[in-house]
């Protein structure tokens, strides 16, 4: 009951016909008003047509509502009548009635607005930061929220009310904990000593298990000090699970479950249970650990057939112990690239991953335009089109080098093609589609890209080795799959989550022996695991991100209430901002100034 402990009678979305002859008292925004014949009154449910009355008696109403700026906020009570045949309004949910009112009071008259109240209008990214509570009035904004509240409940309801998980808040102040994401220092009062806000509750989570808890969840506010990462926020929301005694197909199947019975009805059913990929498979098929299944243009892997030509950077390229030769597809590129999209896809590879592509053309007549064709018989020209799947029109972009390197390349093309045919009008993904996919069996540790010699986790230091691969942890760790598994929607990741290692000894060793970490900084959770820690596992969703997805939102930006800009700053209420060296001192803390000045220059 949207009316209940409130004066108002009705919203002003849900007055139909049915409420016909009924006096009603409303609360709203005036949204428009015209020539002080009428006006549009909006609150949080929908629009409502208020007749301004014209004749003597309620001469005060006529010019108290004609006056009245747009945005102001009004009080209106007044009788509902059917509009006049022909002036109805179908786009409108109340658009058979109207208000004639009957009496009126400005509650607050609203100045001139920085910008209109309107989802057509264009508003610059930093305005609407600055005055977002203005920017939250528009309606596609408020669906977002409301849409993301509901969802939580539904999650609430599955996870605590039928499968009897518990909610517990965790500490935003914490430690630091190795390996991972940058963390925000906050200042304690003993010299030279911080704290940490956690970039999820992880230590916490699984020193809940620990404790006999048996299953947590909770909706955790998570902090990361990323810098300028474009759709990234410095703090962020997570739906935080964790199990005891569950192995990695219980945590899958919890997920599924959760997110059908949380899903929006206007957004159609989702299949379970989901799809599920290894990560090895994801990167020679889709070039990225986070495919976007939705549409084909896989990689093709052509170095069996290309290995028996004399063609010197193919037989380079494979002469490398993972060397290997792939490409891909684009359907129909040459009615719907110019010469400039191509050149730029290739200029694409060649700035990010350092990688040369090769063009291959299929023209009317079947024959193959390239580089290539010169080493290529008409026979063997028909069979590189039978391995590729080509049709006339097409355009195949092949790649030869190492293979992560040749992969990533490719699959990145193949988002980005897919984005210059949508561009040019062939619909490649469709919006309204949810593909979910597990993707599986991630390497448990990767090259450090500062020093490839020393390693550091895929996922975090406490995800737990693939039972078949135990033996390789202690004799060749690269070689090691682990018990981590991400959910990816549409090509995003909106999950990750793995088995956790709880021996306390194997805990141990990956951080000393494997990870060269100081372990001291994580004593506490090592003790813990050896009092009689139980199996457990768990996972984290991003809630912002698969709102985000839900709604079609252009960024995450536009599903959180109050979000922080490009560059982590809060526009409105201009944060962070400078403290007085008199307030820094408990916490014996000075600013060095000429490199403060030097920062705020750059920003």
């Amino acid at each position: 009951d949207f009316n209940s402990f409130i004066t108002r009678t009705n919203t002003c979305g849900e007055l139909r016909s049915a409420h016909v002859g009924q006096e009603v008292t409303l609360y709203g925004w005036i949204q428009y008003q015209r020539q002080g014949l009428f006006l549009v009154l909006r609150d949080f449910q929908g629009l409502t047509q208020i007749i301004i009355p014209q004749d003597e008696a309620h001469s005060h109403v006529k010019k108290l509502l004609s006056n009245a700026p747009v945005e102001s906020v009004v009080r209106v009570t007044g009788i509902v009548s059917p509009r006049p045949p022909g002036q109805e309004n179908p786009k409108m949910p109340t658009g058979d009635i109207e208000v004639k009112a009957e009496t009126a009071e400005i509650l607050n008259s609203c100045k001139k607005l920085p910008f209109e109240i309107k989802g057509f209008i264009k508003k610059s990214e930093a305005l609407r930061m600055q005055y977002r509570y203005l920017d939250l009035r528009s309606f596609q904004l408020q669906y977002n929220l409301r849409l993301r509240s509901q969802i939580v409940m539904r999650m609430r309801e599955y996870l605590c009310n039928l499968h009897g998980f518990v909610d517990v808040e965790t500490p935003t102040l914490f430690k630091r904990t190795p390996g991972g994401a940058k963390e925000f220092l906050v200042p304690s009062r003993e010299a030279g000593k911080f704290y940490c806000l956690p970039q999820s509750p992880q230590q916490f989570k699984q020193l809940l298990m620990v404790a006999g808890l048996d299953r947590y969840f909770q909706v955790a506010r998570c902090y990361r000090d990323e810098g300028s990462r474009p759709d990234r926020q410095p703090e962020f929301t997570q739906i935080d699970i964790e199990m005891s005694f569950v192995d990695q197909a219980g945590i899958q199947r919890l997920i599924e479950g959760l997110l059908q019975y949380s899903w929006p009805e206007e957004r159609g059913s989702i299949m379970t249970p989901f799809p599920s990929m290894t990560y090895k498979e994801a990167l020679a098929d889709y070039g990225t650990d986070k495919p976007d299944t939705r549409f084909g243009m896989k990689i093709v892997d052509v170095s069996d057939f290309l290995r028996r030509l004399d063609i010197q950077f193919v037989q380079n390229a494979l002469s490398y112990p993972r060397g290997t030769v792939k490409a891909i597809c684009i359907p129909q590129g040459v009615r719907y690239l110019k010469n400039k999209d191509l050149e730029s896809l290739k200029e694409s590879a060649k700035s990010r991953f350092n990688q040369e592509i090769v063009e291959i053309i299929c023209r009317p007549d079947g024959r193959l335009k390239s580089l290539l064709t010169k080493f290529l018989g008409e026979k063997q020209q028909s069979q590189l089109i039978q391995v590729l799947n080509m049709q006339v029109d097409d355009v195949v972009l092949l790649a030869a080098g190492e293979h992560k390197q040749v992969c990533s390349a490719l699959g990145s093309l193949r988002l980005e093609s897919a984005d210059l045919l949508e561009a040019a009008g062939l619909v490649l993904r469709d919006p309204t589609a949810f593909h979910f996919l597990w993707v599986v069996d991630f390497p448990l540790f990767l090259p450090k890209e500062e020093n490839p010699t020393e390693l550091e986790s895929a996922h975090h230091p406490f995800t737990a080795p693939h039972p078949s691969d135990t033996s390789l942890l202690y004799s060749d760790p690269t070689k090691v799959r682990s018990q981590h598994y991400d959910l990816v929607l549409n090509g995003n990741e909106v999950g990750g989550g793995s088995i956790r290692i709880h021996s306390a000894e194997q805990q141990r060793f990956v951080l000393e022996k494997v990870l060269k970490e100081d372990s001291e900084v994580l004593s506490h959770l090592l003790e813990a695991l050896e009092f009689g820690a139980p199996p457990h596992g768990g996972i984290a969703l991003g809630l912002d991100r698969l709102i985000s997805l839900i709604v079609d939102a252009p960024s995450i930006r536009d599903v959180i209430a109050f979000p922080k800009s490009f560059r982590g700053r809060d526009l409105m209420g201009n944060a962070p901002d400078y403290v007085t060296p008199e307030e820094l001192e408990p916490y014996h803390i000075q600013v060095s100034w000429p490199l403060a000045e030097k920062e705020a220059k750059k920003n």
